[in-house]
C-alpha cells in the first residue's frame, strides 16, 4: 500500500489595486518559488505556499503539467490532507496599502497560529519607522516589519526572509534615461557612494526553497537575501559595457529625488537614506542557499530584450 503523500498548497488572495505600478509591484511571480519546488520541496507532513494575487493562467497550465489541480483560486499540488503547517505569505508593497498590509499580515498570523503551522516563512522588512524613530517612514517596509514583530509576538515559528533592492526594478522604474543635453543615459538612484545590495526575484526563490528545506537552521530567523552590492557607479559600469552605451551617476540627492514628480518619490528617497545608514543583507548565505544566483552583470545579460527601445 503507498502511504499517503504530502501536499503543497498555493493559495491565491482577492485581486488587489495597485497604486505603483512598478517592477516591484509585478516581479514576485508565483512560478519563481513554484517551478522548482515540485522537485526539490522536501517531504513534510503538510506544508503550504500563499500567494497575495490571482494566480496568471500561464501559471496555473505549468503547475497542472507537474502534477497540480485547481480549484476556484486554489492550487493543489498533491491529494488533500489536513492544514499545513508550512506557509509563505509575502504581502501587498504599494503606499495606498500599507495599513492593509498590516492588516492582513496579522490575519495570516493568526490563521498559522490557529492551525499550529510548524513553519512560516513570511516576506518581510524592516520596520524602518520605528528603528529611526520616526524620522524615516517607509511604508512597504513598515507594513512588513509590523507583521514580522507581530509573528513572533503571538508565537509563531516564523523565518522572515528580507529581500535585498531587485534587479527587476531595473528593467523599469530604475531604467537608464536619456539625458536630456547629451549623447548619454543617466541612472537616478539616491545612494550616494554607498553600495545598494540587489537581487533578481527569480533567484530569490531557489534560496527561499532551500529555506523551507531547512526550518531546523532558519526558525526564529530574519535572513536577508543578496546576490551582491554595488554602487550606483558600478551598476552604471555594468550598464555602459552590456548595452554598449555610455551609462552615468546623476548623483542625485535623497532631497533632490522625493520632489520628483512621482507617486512614492518620498518613499523611496527614505527608503535610500535607510539603506544608506544599514542593509542587512548576507551575501554568502544567498550563494550557499542559491549557488546558481546571479550577479547583476548577468541578470541584464539575461534580460537585453528589455532595452531594445534604449
Amino acid at each position: 500500500e503507498v502511504p499517503p503523500q504530502p501536499r503543497t498548497t498555493l493559495v491565491s488572495e482577492p485581486p488587489r489595486a495597485e497604486a505603483l505600478r512598478t517592477a516591484s509591484a509585478r516581479a514576485l511571480t508565483l512560478p519563481d518559488v513554484t517551478r522548482p519546488s515540485l522537485a526539490r520541496l522536501r517531504p513534510l507532513p503538510e506544508r503550504a505556499l500563499s500567494w497575495p494575487r490571482p494566480l496568471p493562467l500561464p501559471s496555473v497550465s505549468s503547475l497542472s503539467r507537474g502534477g497540480a489541480a485547481r480549484t476556484g483560486s486554489d492550487v493543489s499540488l498533491a491529494p488533500a490532507l489536513p492544514p499545513p503547517p508550512t506557509l509563505r505569505g509575502p504581502t501587498p508593497i504599494c503606499r495606498s496599502l500599507a495599513r492593509r498590509e498590516s492588516e492582513r499580515g496579522k490575519l495570516v498570523a493568526d490563521l498559522a497560529k490557529r492551525l499550529g503551522l510548524k513553519h512560516v516563512v513570511f516576506s518581510g522588512l524592516e520596520n524602518v519607522q520605528k528603528l529611526t524613530g520616526g524620522r524615516l517612514t517607509v511604508p512597504h517596509f513598515d507594513g512588513k516589519g509590523e507583521v514580522e514583530e507581530y509573528f513572533w509576538s503571538i508565537g509563531v515559528p516564523m523565518t522572515s526572509v528580507r529581500l535585498a533592492a531587485y534587479f527587476e526594478n531595473f528593467l523599469t522604474l530604475w531604467k537608464p534615461a536619456k539625458a536630456s543635453d547629451g549623447d548619454y543615459y543617466t541612472l537616478a538612484i539616491p545612494m550616494g557612494d554607498v553600495p545598494m545590495h540587489g537581487i533578481s526575484v527569480a533567484d530569490a526563490g531557489a534560496a527561499i526553497l532551500s529555506i523551507f528545506n531547512s526550518p531546523e537552521e532558519f526558525l526564529g530567523k530574519a535572513v536577508g537575501l543578496s546576490a551582491e552590492a554595488l554602487t550606483v557607479q558600478q551598476y552604471c559600469d555594468v550598464f555602459s559595457k552590456t548595452l554598449g552605451k555610455d551609462v552615468r551617476d546623476t548623483k542625485i540627492t535623497p532631497e533632490a529625488y522625493e520632489k520628483l514628480s512621482f507617486p512614492a518619490a518620498k518613499e523611496l528617497a527614505d527608503m535610500c537614506r535607510f539603506y544608506q545608514m544599514q542593509q542587512d543583507r548576507d551575501v554568502a548565505l544567498t550563494h550557499r542557499l542559491n549557488p546558481r544566483v546571479r550577479s547583476f552583470n548577468q541578470f541584464i545579460s539575461d534580460n537585453l530584450g528589455a532595452f531594445k527601445g534604449l
